[in-house]
This record gives C-alpha cells, sequence and structure tokens, in this order.
C-alpha cells in the first residue's frame, strides 16, 4: 500500500499499552538495591529506609499485582530487618502493609483499564482504517502516494482526505479539506469518500463529480439545523495516454506540477467550495493541463501552507520542493522528504495535513539511473 499515516504529537508506545522501556522496567528494582545498599553504608542517624514506601506504588504503575505484591513482601522483610528505627516505630509496619495491599489494588484495576483502552483504541484505529483505507501503489497506469498526518492527538483520520479511483472515464483523484478537523468531521470525510467513489464510476464528467460532492454536503446540512458545512477540494481525472490531466479546483490550493527540478502552480479556474450550494446556478470549469513524460503532480491541503515557524512565517512549499528536488526518487521518498522538512520548519503544525504525489504514466519517463542522494 502506497499511504502513510502519522499521528500528530505521537504518543509513546508504552502508553498505548506496549511494554514500557527496559530501563523503567528495572527501575523499582533498581532503587530497592540502591536503598539497602545506602542503608548499610551510611551512619546511622542518616535514615533513608522512609523512600522504600514508594516502592510500591511506583510498581504498580508499570507492573501486574503479582509484581506489586512481591515488591511489597520485599519492603516489608526490609523494614522488619531494617537495624535503624525506621520499622520500630508505631504504626510504620501496619502503615507499609496498607500501603501494599492498595499498590495491589491500583495495579490490577490498571492493567484492567489498560486492557479496555487497547481494545477501544484498536477498534478506533480499524474504523478509521475503513473510512479511508491505504492507497494502492498504482491505479491503473497511474501511480499514487499519500501522506496524513491529522492534527488530533492520536488520530489517524481527521477533516482532510485523499482517494484514487479508476472508472468508466478513466482514474479519477480527489484531495479535500472539511471545514473543522477532529472525530466531528470524520463523518462528514466518510460522506464525501462514499460519494467520490460512486460520481467515478457513474458520472461521465469531472464537474459532474463536483456537482455530486456539493449536493452531499448541502443534503447533510439540511439535516442539521444552523449547520455550515462546507469543504474545499481539488479533483483531477488522468488520461489514458498519460499526456494531460483535466482538473476542477472547488476553493482548494491548486495542485503543484513538478517537472524536472521545477515546481508550479497548475493555472486552474477556481470555484467555490463544496457545500454551498452554487453548483445549481453553474458547474465549476475543467482546466486541461499538457503533462510530459516524468511530470508529477502533488495535491495538498492548505494544513502544510499555512504552517508557520517560530517567526510566524508561512512554510515555503514551492521553495522547499524545489530544493528537496521534486523529481528523483520514489514518490514515497518524496512526501517523507516534505513531511520531515515541514517538521523541521514548523515544531507544532496546528492543522491536518495531506497530500497526494501522483505520477501518470511513469512507464514514459526513461530511467535516469538512481537519484542523486
Amino acid at each position: 500500500m502506497s499511504s502513510v499515516r502519522a499521528r500528530q504529537g505521537e504518543v509513546p508506545r508504552w502508553l498505548r499499552g506496549e511494554k514500557a522501556p527496559l530501563w523503567l522496567r528495572l527501575l523499582p528494582l533498581a532503587v530497592f538495591v540502591l536503598l539497602v545498599l545506602s542503608d548499610r553504608i551510611t551512619p546511622d542517624e542518616v535514615e533513608l529506609s522512609y523512600f522504600v514506601a514508594a516502592l510500591p506504588p511506583l510498581t504498580a504503575l508499570l507492573y501486574g499485582p503479582v509484581s506489586t505484591a512481591l515488591m511489597g513482601v520485599a519492603v516489608l522483610v526490609f523494614g522488619l530487618f531494617d537495624r535503624g528505627e525506621f520499622a520500630h516505630r508505631d504504626g510504620v509496619l501496619l502503615s507499609l502493609v496498607l500501603l501494599c495491599g492498595t499498590s495491589v489494588v491500583v495495579s490490577w484495576s490498571r492493567m484492567r483499564r489498560d486492557a479496555r483502552l487497547v481494545t477501544v483504541g484498536t477498534a478506533a484505529e480499524v474504523a478509521q482504517f475503513a473510512v479511508l483505507p491505504p492507497l494502492p501503489a498504482a491505479v491503473g497506469r497511474v501511480h499514487c502516494f499519500g501522506l496524513y498526518r491529522a492534527a488530533e492527538l492520536g488520530a489517524l483520520v481527521s477533516g482532510d482526505l485523499y482517494d484514487v479511483r479508476a472508472g468508466p472515464n478513466g482514474v479519477r483523484a480527489v484531495v479535500a479539506d472539511v471545514e473543522g478537523h477532529g472525530p466531528g468531521a470524520v463523518a462528514t470525510v466518510s460522506a464525501l469518500l462514499g460519494a467520490f467513489r460512486e460520481a467515478a464510476l457513474d458520472d461521465a464528467d469531472l464537474p459532474a463529480v463536483a456537482a455530486r460532492l456539493d449536493r452531499r454536503l448541502v443534503v447533510d446540512s439540511a439535516a442539521v439545523e444552523h449547520a455550515e458545512l462546507f469543504a474545499t477540494a481539488v479533483l483531477m481525472e488522468f488520461a489514458e495516454d498519460g499526456r494531460s490531466v483535466r482538473v476542477v479546483s472547488c476553493g482548494h490550493p491548486p495542485p503543484l506540477l513538478l517537472r524536472e527540478d521545477r515546481v508550479t502552480e497548475m493555472p486552474v479556474d477556481p470555484a467555490p467550495p463544496l457545500g454551498l450550494g452554487l453548483t445549481e446556478f453553474g458547474l465549476p470549469s475543467v482546466t486541461v493541463v499538457p503533462l510530459e513524460p516524468c511530470d508529477r503532480i502533488l495535491a495538498h491541503t492548505d494544513g502544510i501552507t499555512e504552517a508557520r515557524n517560530a517567526a510566524g512565517a508561512f512554510y515555503p512549499l514551492r521553495e522547499r520542493l524545489e530544493a528537496i528536488g521534486p523529481s528523483r526518487g520514489e514518490l514515497a521518498d518524496l512526501a517523507e522528504a516534505v513531511q520531515r522538512d515541514l517538521l523541521r520548519f514548523a515544531k507544532h503544525v496546528e492543522d491536518d495535513v495531506a497530500l497526494l504525489l501522483v505520477e501518470p504514466d511513469p512507464e514514459r519517463c526513461p530511467d535516469e539511473g538512481p537519484p542523486t542522494p
């Protein structure tokens, strides 16, 4: 499959139900050994034994109830044989017993909660992949690669979408940006993708596809009081011979044409965004862009170009692409290079980011050897 999903602020794996790092798992044991040694080599007036009371709760955060109980037993044995006054004061041993018992209960509750969270998280990921499944490496003669980075922490799908589909009228692609982001936008993304996939099979021309997407949003908005549901989108249809692409833009940033080491915006005729019901007054116009061998197309959402650095400057996608080398290497390498460069430029990207790289007919491109590092 040729698409990548990335989480905004990737959650550490050990916080998503997987094993903690080895150093963290060894921390309670290391602290216990250190306290035992310190208790033996320090003078009697230096009392470090009280710190063992922190070990059962710490173990409960990292281990199950059995390991927590074993640590509790070790702490109690340490207290009984401590040569200082720590365990011989009134109520200290009883407090340790209660603390260890409570830690075992907390560990048991935490493991059950973690198991439920992992189950829910897995189901959520499956549902999100069902909404926006990974792209195939090629659709007909068109090679493609999609990259998606959701703004919501831990999310795989938010308010952006892309898809490439083959139909009776050729290979068609869409990149769209729904108003808002997060779980509330996923339903709209799902509706638009369903409408596009039907239109790719049924509608003879590209403006009719845009009209169907527009009608889908208008109907969905009518069912919700005070809804302001709209989306920007760019639609592309590739000729069978790979020598041209037909483009319709509905309030969306124009796709970029990557030709050799130059990056230029396609001269599309912009139409209003989808969901406003304006297609009834006139269908959007189609722009035909001639293509040469080795040409590539990058369609993106405004989450890339509206990302800012610390000085408040926007990310200059065209200039950065030319510096990266838009015609060299695989599509996946180019997409990931753009993502790395974006994250170096803007440390915190606050909007969803989606980009679709398309190579209409790679067989027409002569083999120029391996890409320059």
